[in-house]
């Protein structure tokens, strides 16, 4: 399983206080079936509290559960077991500690694969930081958003943003790995608008 980090020693979103600056905040990650450990940046760890060197080697899935918030924990482990066992896109807002102490509304979003016996083997995706779209929202509740969990060509399209960030790493090209990252967080703020857009029809 590669790990997600950047050359150089550059890591996407390396610190929570540069993505508060940051108008976007976005990050990847990765699960391998057979270990059941789960791979991610340096922004990813920070939004979970886990030492990004360990997320970089992979950490087992109750890791990141850990930080999920106790109302929201149980509900969104469940969905990611199901998923990964149908092979499913998955789909989820919650909430997180960080490891600032600040608790965060994130949207997760990916794909799960299965072999020709339709068992689970690997997932990757993305996780969007969708605090201040939270802050526009009605409600406090945690949010499995499908009624369509189909893949989109947007979803399509972060999946190859992801696999291209994954492979520039070997490049040691800071240039195209921060071209690689601006299209992840373009695609990021496209996917949690169309969250926001599609939550909006189903109240209306």
């Amino acid at each position: 399983m590669p790990k997600l980090n950047a050359p150089g020693g550059w890591h996407l979103g390396n610190t929570l206080r540069y993505a508060r600056d940051s108008r976007d905040e976005i990050g990847a990650w990765s699960w391998d079936a057979a270990s059941d450990r789960a791979f991610a940046d340096t922004y990813v760890a920070h939004l979970f509290n886990v030492d990004p060197v360990d997320a970089e080697v992979g950490l087992p899935v109750a890791a990141y559960v850990a930080s999920i918030h106790p109302a929201d924990r149980r509900q969104v482990l469940a969905a990611f077991r199901k998923d990964a066992q149908e092979g499913r896109p998955y789909l989820f807002e919650y909430r997180v500690r960080s490891a600032d102490g600040v608790t965060r509304w994130v949207l997760t979003r990916g794909r799960f694969f299965c072999n020709h016996r339709g068992q689970p083997v690997s997932g990757r995706g993305i996780i969007v930081d969708i605090t201040r779209l939270r802050a526009n929202r009605d409600g406090d509740g945690l949010s499995d958003t499908g009624s369509d969990r189909s893949t989109s060509s947007l979803d399509q399209a972060a999946a190859a943003a992801i696999a291209a960030y994954q492979t520039l790493g070997a490049l040691n090209d800071r240039e195209l790995t921060s071209r690689a990252e601006a299209l992840l967080n373009q695609i990021g703020r496209r996917l949690a608008a169309q969250e926001l857009t599609e939550r909006r029809r189903r109240l209306s």
